[in-house]
């Protein structure tokens, strides 16, 4: 289906009226289990943490907003995804072979259509964190 019969398809028209003036948002929190292994994943990643408080919270600056990992129970994390937006669909390639190098998990990137054309690509950390990296084409 191309794009504008998808957006007939799956978008109200009109759009329903915001309830909040929201400007985006500006940062992730994921508790790690394992948390030394997480900043090495991490690291191996995105390089060091830009935001370093004490010695159990490290910050990476992505674009305009902030990963933030921080130490918890055993099992962390659960149920969590986290939508990395990124510049543009070779960022999303990237980004997944990085991510996978370091020893996530998740099938190669892809087109399809999710409110908009977009480039896709979902990697599960080695410790159950799911990333979704996301560009418009």
């Amino acid at each position: 289906m191309d794009y504008k019969e998808y957006r007939q398809k799956y978008f109200t028209d009109p759009a329903p009226e915001p309830r909040f003036a929201f400007r985006g948002t500006r940062g992730a929190a994921v508790y790690y289990g394992k948390y030394q292994a997480a900043l090495t994943y991490f690291t191996q990643v995105f390089g060091p943490p830009g935001y370093v408080e004490g010695e159990f919270t490290h910050g990476w600056l992505l674009g305009d907003t902030w990963l933030t990992v921080f130490p918890a129970k055993d099992g962390a994390p659960s149920n969590v995804e986290v939508l990395l937006y990124l510049e543009n669909p070779g960022e999303v390639d990237r980004l997944h072979a990085a991510l996978i190098a370091a020893g996530g998990q998740g099938d190669a990137p892809i087109d399809t259509l999710m409110y908009a054309p977009v480039r896709i690509g979902i990697v599960t950390d080695p410790f159950g964190g799911v990333f979704t990296l996301v560009a418009e084409k």
